[in-house]
């Protein structure tokens, strides 16, 4: 039987899926935005304008799928990313999962722990996700989010990394993560493996935060993938220029790693909560922080240094392929 990947519209064959974002955000709230709904509510028709817009300037650019790996706690929104397939076409990939502590909703589990359930919760709610759907949605989690924090993986994110492998195992589900600043991607693969995780079925997200080849090489020497995932932002949350980035990713192709390597931006597409706009320096030095800025100005500059297409097609479509059939 061919392996199906689930998107918000159904399951659809691995073959199917084509060219890929690995990691692009739709939503995103921070947690908090829920309760300043008078200055920031929700207008949902013009957040589908927005959304549909940007997922039309992707396809532009050939894109089929897109990983859409919002965690629980800071909006995901499947049947808002239903209607954006529904009136798109595109392949949108959601997630189940929480935030880094430090950024993200830790008093609900935390309460939890002291009761004494919080693991066994969370692997409840990744397999009802994975397995069922979501609340009452009938739309089914196609992917896991992890996140640890600066420097460490706190006690509190540890129990959904180890709940995340537990529910892998029963499941197959893809894994994602989200490193903070240029740390822990070997260390978040060792201890998914420690707990029984597939590398082949992992990605180690924001990479890209490290300018070091050798971290790199640590991470990938686990078996499994990573991300080169924050184009475009620069100067903010600890982020190398494009320009470092890029230096580094020619250094880990010229190694070979090209079938180890995926690409995106994650980009926010429509902020929840109260509008905001970014002030100088930093509103010059995000301005490619969109959804075109690899096409547009990233591949443009690959190409110049001697990167091929076929090595772009198999960070942007074989390996997307490979990690959702493994």
């Amino acid at each position: 039987m061919a392996k199906t990947v689930e998107t918000v519209l159904g399951p659809v064959p691995v073959e199917q899926l084509g060219k890929t974002l690995i990691h692009e955000h739709f939503l995103f709230g921070y947690p908090g935005f829920q309760g300043d709904v008078t200055r920031g509510p929700f207008g949902e028709d013009e957040a589908l304008r927005v959304a549909v817009e940007a997922a039309e300037k992707m396809k532009r650019h050939g894109i089929q799928t897109v990983v859409d790996p919002t965690p629980n706690d800071c909006g995901r929104n499947p049947a808002f990313l239903r209607r954006v397939a529904e009136e798109t076409g595109l392949n949108i990939i959601c997630a189940t999962g929480y935030y880094y502590e430090g950024e993200g909703a830790p008093p609900y589990f935390q309460f939890r722990r002291l009761l004494g359930t919080a693991e066994d919760d969370i692997y409840d709610m990744f397999m009802t996700e994975l397995t069922e759907g979501i609340a009452d949605t009938g739309i089914k989690a196609g992917v896991i989010k992890l996140a640890s924090s600066k420097g460490r993986i706190t006690e509190y994110e540890k129990m959904f990394f180890r709940a995340a492998a537990r529910a892998q195992k029963e499941t197959g589900a893809v894994i994602i993560t989200h490193t903070q600043e240029g740390t822990m991607g070997p260390e978040q693969a060792a201890y998914l493996l420690e707990h029984g995780a597939d590398p082949k079925k992992i990605v180690i997200g924001h990479m890209c935060g490290n300018t070091d080849p050798d971290y790199h090489r640590k991470t990938l020497a686990y078996g499994v993938y990573i991300a080169f995932d924050r184009f475009g932002i620069q100067g903010m949350v600890g982020a190398p220029t494009d320009e470092e980035r890029i230096h580094t990713l020619l250094a880990l192709l010229r190694d070979g790693y090209a079938d180890r390597m995926m690409l995106s931006h994650d980009t926010v597409n429509v902020w929840l909560g109260r509008p905001f706009e970014l002030p100088e320096p930093f509103a010059e030095m995000m301005k490619n922080w969109h959804v075109e800025h690899l096409f547009v100005n990233l591949i443009p500059a690959l190409k110049n240094a001697g990167v091929r297409d076929e090595v772009l097609e198999q960070m942007f479509i074989g390996n997307p392929a490979a990690l959702f059939s493994a």
